[in-house]
């Protein structure tokens, strides 16, 4: 009999942080001062992560001297082959069973295929990190991303129609065998669909939806949503369906997104929903921005009796992503 495997919530104990140090491509960018800036964004979350868990890194060989440059002593460095540094999106999602800890490796192909992107050595990273956490592999013939999910601990899963059904992800898969294999790899019971991501996240670098910069929960029943208060952003328009695919009975708690509407490339979707929640703490993207300082104070009232901690995430987003989607927890198993 197989054993029933359930991925815990964010908020339970973690043994530790995994992340991918950015070594190559459009992450670094195309000088030198733009990779440091790469670097140094990586090493601040990292910093901020290790003063509540230890943080895994894993390392390119040919940017070792870098990481340990940038992060000193305080990170764990492992060496393997890198494409990219999204350890959320390329390394396994963690799970705890009666056969103690458990690492979901999803077929992982750039995004749905994304012309930019390059996995060949990204692919096989999960199993990588499997193998240095002692967890059991539990392959899975879905395309997903950890980014893709977010989960209560309590039976329910969030994601989004346009990845796990996107036809460069899971070409003739129905929204059952999404749920079914969701159901045999995380142990949840029920799948909640939102609609869609937010509207930069469908641009060159986006990946087509994720959930972690639209909706987390904090505890069951209760969703932190972002919300785009001003009717000049395009992810104004959204909201509305955003809300009525979440179930009736949840509490909705507003993150609102930042002042700032764009940048050079167009309309920004700089969130607060993408943090990490660790031992005690919580690691929380900032951007120079005056609301700050509000989904700060939002966050400690969701996650009580932790200490919010704010990282400028403006370089990551630049990027294509945040802090949730650099980093992955591995959850505590019971003794």
């Amino acid at each position: 009999m197989t054993a029933q495997w359930r991925m815990p919530a964010e908020t339970e104990p973690h043994d530790c942080t995994w992340m991918a140090w950015p070594s190559a491509g459009y992450t670094l960018g195309d000088t030198e001062a733009d990779a440091d800036d790469a670097r140094r964004a990586w090493a601040e979350v990292a910093l901020a992560v290790a003063r509540f868990e230890p943080v895994r890194m894993v390392v390119d060989p040919v940017a070792k001297r870098h990481a340990r440059k940038w992060l000193g002593s305080d990170v764990e460095l492992l060496e393997a082959p890198l494409d990219d540094a999204w350890m959320r999106d390329i390394g396994p999602t963690f799970v705890v069973g009666p056969g103690g800890l458990g690492a979901v490796d999803w077929v992982f192909n750039g995004w749905g295929q994304q012309g930019w992107a390059r996995w060949e050595r990204d692919a096989r990273i999960a199993r990588r990190v499997a193998e240095w956490a002692g967890a059991t592999l539990i392959p899975s013939p879905m395309v997903n991303e950890g980014g893709g999910l977010h989960v209560d601990g309590a039976g329910t899963v969030l994601v989004t129609e346009t990845v796990q059904l996107d036809p460069a992800r899971n070409p003739g898969w129905r929204r059952e065998d999404v749920e079914a294999e969701l159901r045999r790899t995380l142990g949840v019971h029920a799948v909640v669909w939102l609609p869609r991501g937010l509207t930069r996240d469908y641009g060159e670098y986006g990946t087509r939806g994720h959930v972690d910069i639209v909706a987390t929960v904090p505890s069951p029943g209760t969703v932190l949503l972002h919300v785009q208060r001003d009717p000049r952003h395009p992810d104004h328009a959204i909201d509305d369906a955003l809300r009525a695919a979440l179930p009736a009975d949840w509490r909705i708690v507003d993150l609102p997104a930042p002042e700032r509407l764009e940048d050079e490339e167009g309309p920004v979707d700089h969130s607060y929903v993408n943090h990490l929640v660790c031992n005690g703490g919580v690691v929380a993207c900032t951007f120079g921005d005056p609301r700050d300082a509000e989904a700060l104070e939002t966050l400690a009232s969701a996650y009580a009796g932790r200490e919010v901690t704010g990282v400028d995430a403006r370089v990551i987003f630049a990027r294509g992503g945040g802090i949730h989607c650099i980093t992955q927890q591995q959850p505590r198993v019971a003794s």
